[in-house]
């Protein structure tokens, strides 16, 4: 048999016995910073990260410690960890706020410049109530908003506040901050990203809150559109603010659909230009969105966004805007196997950090890393 016959046979049978590439285990992103790990620490599961920088460039890395490994409801408080260089080491695990048996979600954070506080918006539900139920209306109780704040850059938590009467209307059932992260534009006012479920319809909609005396009162500002839910914003050079939801229509997370879209021109008031962006797809699940460069500083402008572009929860990628979100210019997968909600933060010495709920489990037990990257990973050369 002649010899080139012979190297293509063993070619053959070589790819014949090796798995396809697809069939392969992906490999996890190396570098990564386990921080919340399902059963460890008293809580069962982990999940819905929101990721903040102080003023002091204290890393705060918030989210939900699930006690029995339960789904959306039942004993839920809220956690942190902090680190106070640039994501190098952290402290240990510390309870930001735990209502008992009941129901503690959504972080939601900001930070106010001029008193330098931190406010931590999340929704309070009573932890025998479930999501269907209050969604309904036959819950016990409806979904109420609280707030809490830290003066000593997240050391140590007020007593939250009950801020419904403000954040709410009574048509309102399941309400969420969130989640992730807030703005303080350049007038002084604090924005939150929000969204609730009406009742009656169980249509999901997202709204905003706003505060204009540095946190003390809350006031809603104007819903976005039917079915969307867990959204962030951005504020581009020119004072208009951009909201990115998580689309929920149709409601079968198998389907594959795009991000929804909305401006404001009067900071969250009313919201125009309500659309869905083709170049960001999911499966219905929370993304993040962050001004890493270009507002206010001279630089240029970069916009990141995170998020499982779908099918399914898996690949999360970032995503590279030179256009304050118009276009995605460059995208780089993160993690490229099991992996769902995420929040982006720019670190002290410029790297981007990244805080996301990954699974590398058969059985579903999902964990909480942190990666940090320089931007010239996603930049290129």
């Amino acid at each position: 048999m002649p010899i080139r016959r012979l190297l293509l046979l063993a070619i053959t049978l070589q790819l014949s016995i090796s798995p396809a590439r697809g069939d392969e285990p992906p490999v996890p992103r190396p570098n990564v910073e386990r921080l919340f790990v399902s059963g460890e620490a008293g809580y069962g599961r982990y999940r819905i990260p929101a990721i903040y920088v102080t003023p002091k460039q204290t890393v705060l890395a918030f989210c939900e410690g699930r006690v029995k490994a339960s789904g959306l409801t039942g004993d839920i408080d809220l956690v942190l960890r902090r680190s106070t260089d640039g994501g190098k080491t952290w402290a240990p695990l510390q309870v930001v706020a735990d209502d008992g048996p009941n129901t503690l979600g959504n972080p939601c954070a900001v930070v106010d410049r001029s008193t330098r506080t931190v406010w931590l918006l999340f929704s309070r539900s009573l932890g025998q109530d479930t999501e269907d139920q209050i969604v309904k209306g036959t819950s016990t109780e409806r979904t109420q908003v609280w707030i809490t704040k830290s003066s000593d850059e997240g050391l140590t938590w007020s007593k939250p506040v009950n801020i419904s009467a403000q954040a709410t209307r009574p048509e309102w059932t399941w309400y969420g901050p969130g989640p992730g992260i807030g703005l303080q534009l350049p007038s002084g006012r604090l924005f939150i990203p929000a969204y609730h479920a009406v009742e009656k319809t169980g249509i999901y909609q997202v709204h905003s809150l706003s505060s204009d005396d540095h946190g003390q009162t809350w006031q809603i500002g104007g819903t976005v559109a039917d079915e969307t839910t867990e959204a962030q914003a951005a504020l581009r050079a020119d004072g208009t603010l951009v909201i990115n939801t998580r689309n929920i229509s149709p409601r079968d997370e198998k389907v594959l659909r795009n991000r929804v879209i909305a401006v404001s021109r009067d900071e969250g008031k009313t919201w125009t230009d309500v659309g869905r962006d083709a170049a960001l797809t999911e499966s219905s699940c929370q993304g993040s969105l962050l001004v890493y460069s270009g507002l206010g500083e001279g630089a240029k402008s970069r916009w990141l966004f995170t998020n499982p572009p779908g099918p399914g929860r898996r690949q999360l990628t970032l995503r590279l805007s030179y256009d304050e979100g118009r276009t995605w210019a460059k995208s780089l997968v993160i993690e490229p196997g099991s992996s769902e909600y995420s929040g982006l933060a720019r670190l002290p010495e410029g790297e981007i950090g990244v805080l996301y709920e990954r699974n590398t489990q058969k059985k579903y037990s999902p964990e909480i890393v942190f990666t940090k990257l320089r931007l010239s990973e996603i930049e290129g050369p």
